[in-house]
Order: C-alpha cells, then sequence, then structure tokens
C-alpha cells in the first residue's frame, strides 16, 4: 500500500478489502476485546484473565506475553495494539505492592482511549473449581445489573456501561428460550462490585412454563473501584453519536399517549353521503305484501281524484 498526501492507496485486492473492512459503516461490526497482562503479574491475575476470556470467546483477543505498559500514564501503545487487531474494548491485568491483582476495563473511540476503570480484585473464584457444566461458546449473556449505584454515581453509571459493552455480545433479531442459558449478575452494594456468573436451567413444571433455576459455573470475583479516566461529557456524547440514515424518519399525524397507545390522523375530502352504499341486512328488508300495500296507498287517492 502507497501513502500520498495522508491517504492510503491499496495496490492489491487483498488490501483493498483490507482497508474496506476497517473503513466506517452505517452499521459497524462486532466489537472485539484484546486481554493482556503487564510486565508483573501474579498467578491469580493470569488465571482471571483466561476466565474471563473464555466467557468472552470468540469475540476476543489473549496475548499471552507481558506488555510493560502502564495505561493510566501511557496509553500509546494500547492504542497501537488496538488499531493492529482492530479491537475496540481492551482488560489490562497488573499485580503491584500498591494496587495488587488489578483489572483495567476499558474501551476505545477512533482507536484512542475513551473511559478506564481501575478494578482491584478482593477475591476470586476460578472456574475450574466449580463442578457445574458451562455454557457452549459464544453463548449470548443476559446482564442483571442490582444495586442503586449503579443508577446514582456517576462513576459506577459509566462502568455499567462499560461491562454492558464488553459482555454483551454480538446483536441478534431473534431468541429462542433455549438459548438463554447464560446469566451475569452484577451488584454494587458498600463501595463493592460483586460479579457472578450462572447457568440458567428449564426444568419441567407441570405446565407450559417451565420453572427455571440457577447453577453458579463461575468464575466469581470481588472488585472494589480503585482509580477510573472517564471521558468528558462533550466527547461522550460524540462517541455515541449516530449517522443520520440509522436515524427513525419522523411520521407525519402519528403519535403516542402516556400508556403507548398510537394514534394516528387521516386527512380526507368532503364525501357525497348519498351515494353512500350501505350493508343491507335482512332484519331492514321489507316483505312483498307490505310492499304490494304501500304501493295501493299510493296509487288510491289519483283514482278517486280521476273518477
Amino acid at each position: 500500500m502507497t501513502q500520498l498526501d495522508g491517504i492510503t492507496k491499496p495496490k492489491t485486492k487483498r488490501s483493498k478489502r483490507f482497508l474496506e473492512s476497517r473503513a466506517p459503516k452505517l452499521s459497524e461490526d462486532l466489537k472485539t476485546a484484546m486481554i493482556m497482562k503487564g510486565g508483573n503479574t501474579s498467578e491469580t491475575v493470569t488465571q482471571a484473565l483466561k476466565d474471563v476470556y473464555s466467557l468472552k470467546k470468540p469475540n476476543a483477543v489473549l496475548y499471552k506475553k507481558k506488555n510493560i505498559t502502564r495505561p493510566f500514564e501511557d496509553s500509546t501503545s494500547l492504542e497501537f495494539f488496538s488499531k493492529k487487531t482492530d479491537c475496540s474494548l481492551f482488560l489490562f491485568g497488573s499485580h503491584n505492592k500498591k494496587r495488587p491483582n488489578n483489572f483495567i476495563f476499558g474501551r476505545m473511540f477512533d482507536f484512542h482511549v475513551l473511559d478506564m476503570v481501575e478494578l482491584g480484585i478482593e477475591k476470586y473464584v476460578p472456574l475450574k473449581q466449580f463442578k457445574a457444566e458451562t455454557c457452549p461458546e459464544g453463548t449470548k449473556p443476559m446482564l442483571v445489573f442490582a444495586g442503586e449505584a449503579f443508577n446514582v454515581d456517576s462513576e459506577l453509571k459509566r462502568l455499567k456501561s462499560l461491562l454492558i459493552d464488553f459482555f454483551r455480545g454480538p446483536k441478534v433479531e431473534g431468541i429462542r428460550l433455549a438459548g438463554l442459558e447464560h446469566v451475569l449478575h452484577f451488584t454494587a452494594l458498600d463501595g463493592k462490585i460483586y460479579m457472578r456468573s450462572y447457568r440458567c436451567m428449564l426444568k419441567k413444571s407441570g405446565c407450559r412454563t417451565p420453572r427455571i433455576e440457577l447453577e453458579e459455573m463461575g468464575p466469581s470475583f470481588d472488585f472494589v473501584m480503585r482509580r477510573t479516566h472517564l471521558a468528558s461529557e462533550q466527547l461522550y456524547h460524540l462517541a455515541l453519536r449516530q449517522p443520520k440514515a440509522l436515524k427513525p424518519k419522523k411520521k407525519k399525524n402519528i403519535s403516542h399517549d402516556a400508556f403507548g397507545t398510537k394514534f394516528g390522523r387521516v386527512h380526507m375530502q368532503k364525501q357525497d353521503l348519498t351515494k353512500l352504499h350501505t350493508r343491507k341486512m335482512k332484519g331492514l328488508r321489507k316483505r312483498r305484501g307490505d310492499a304490494a300495500a304501500s304501493q295501493d296507498e299510493v296509487v288510491a287517492p289519483k283514482v278517486l281524484k280521476e273518477s
């Protein structure tokens, strides 16, 4: 590929297809995540990264080598790997004396860091310690957020949005009941965030609606929030902007009330009701005898006048 005046021009068809895949689209591709560890990591962080990768794959890239970088001080290396692998989400694990067993969840906008939240692992139960059966790879999880803090605290609001972006999975048009197998539950309580993973099982209930049971399948995390790097409101709203082609067009003369009822106004020209054909019902039809009697009443006065 050659680059002239800041414009990259492809030389081969393969490079042309590559550039077209990276070009902006009306409907963006599925977000993928890169999972990497820092220069100093503990066994807990390494195993935890693998467990999160097992929940996220196949929409994730796991880096096995160490990356000596500090995202809160210099994020250029993260932005480089993001552009190289076309990943808009990342999870960085590190460990040191000041911040032991550290997770950094983050996301990109235009290959630059938008949001970063640092969470410390206080308690961790790995996936291999649970004897329950795991869900198939690529299962779209159901996300549940419990706790008033997710709707009140500004930092936890942004963390909720970040976790939804990270674990939401692909967009689907239809869902079958048997496909709702995986549940990710996040609870904010007393300054901590509890993450639990459950497998949803459908049991017989004696009626058409099945009985639902949740079985914890792991991994299990108890997080505490440490540092945050959040985008400004202006940049955040810019990242949420949608192209005009995707916005629904406003329909005229259609409104909705507070209960969601749809009302429409139809404009018609003035009609001539004399030519309106109504439905002829049997009960309104005249009998033959009644019709003959009515004709005699009309004709009789005319005969008397002539005589």
